[in-house]
Formats: C-alpha cells, sequence, structure tokens
C-alpha cells in the first residue's frame, strides 16, 4: 500500500500564476499540482491535492488526514496567521507535518511572522517560490520513511 500525503492549501493560492507574480510567480495553481503529482509518483505516494478558500474545509480535509493520510504539507496562506482552529486540527494528525509558503513570511510585513501552525509541525519551508512544495515532498517523504 502507498502512504498517502495530502498537501493542503488555503486561501488565494488558486489564483496562483496570475496573483502577484512579482511576489509568487507566473506558475499556475494548476501546474504546481502537476508536479507535486509528478514528484510524488516517484516516491510511491499517493497524493491527495486540495485547495480551499473556506477555513472549515481546510479543517475537514486535515481531519480525513487524520484517518488516512501518512503526512500533511500545509500552505495555509493567510490563514497561517490567524487560525486557532487549523492549528488544533493539525495538532490532532499525529504524522508528519510541514508548514510550506511561497514567500519568506520573514521578510514581508510583520504580521505574517506570526504562525499559529508551526507549533505543531516538524519543519517549515519558505521562500522558495512554487519550489517550496518540491522541497517540502522531498523533506516529507523522509519523514513519512522514518
Amino acid at each position: 500500500m502507498n502512504r498517502k500525503l495530502y498537501i493542503i492549501n488555503g486561501p488565494n493560492l488558486n489564483l496562483l500564476g496570475t496573483r502577484e507574480p512579482e511576489k509568487y510567480g507566473n506558475i499556475s495553481f494548476d501546474k504546481i499540482r502537476k508536479l507535486c503529482g509528478e514528484k510524488c509518483c516517484n516516491y510511491s505516494v499517493d497524493l491527495k491535492f486540495f485547495q480551499s478558500n473556506s477555513e472549515g474545509k481546510l479543517i475537514d480535509e486535515i481531519h480525513k488526514a487524520i484517518f488516512d493520510g501518512h503526512g500533511i504539507i500545509i500552505n495555509a496562506g493567510a490563514l497561517t496567521h490567524t487560525s486557532i482552529g487549523i492549528l488544533d486540527a493539525l495538532n490532532m494528525f499525529k504524522g508528519p507535518k510541514i508548514e510550506l509558503h511561497i514567500t519568506n513570511i520573514y521578510a514581508r510585513e510583520n504580521f505574517r511572522h506570526k504562525s499559529y501552525i508551526s507549533p505543531v509541525v516538524n519543519g517549515i519551508i519558505a521562500g522558495f517560490g512554487y519550489n517550496s512544495y518540491l522541497h517540502a515532498i522531498d523533506a516529507i517523504n523522509s519523514l513519512m520513511e522514518s
């Protein structure tokens, strides 16, 4: 049985490629999904790639991972800095978790320097553009193999 990886994406990430390309790049969300799928195939990992602009739907997806997931990569977007609900849901997931950001949140506005979810993840990958996703898949694969 292959391991199952959830990559969970928060608000506005569906608009990657057109949203502030000077910060987030020109690559589309669908292209990132495709690249992640290819990378997961290399590791024989089943990918569940999810995006919602709704906090509740993100929490519901984390709840699904509790029962059948082996790892979570989460790019919670702006909810990183506001959501105790996402923090609590991630805390219930016992497998490895990685927090992901396309930009370097510490080089941006001060309010982005505080992450509510950082205390319950194994690590943070930030600032590598869309490659943050690919680096996170490499990292979580190592954690899932441990």
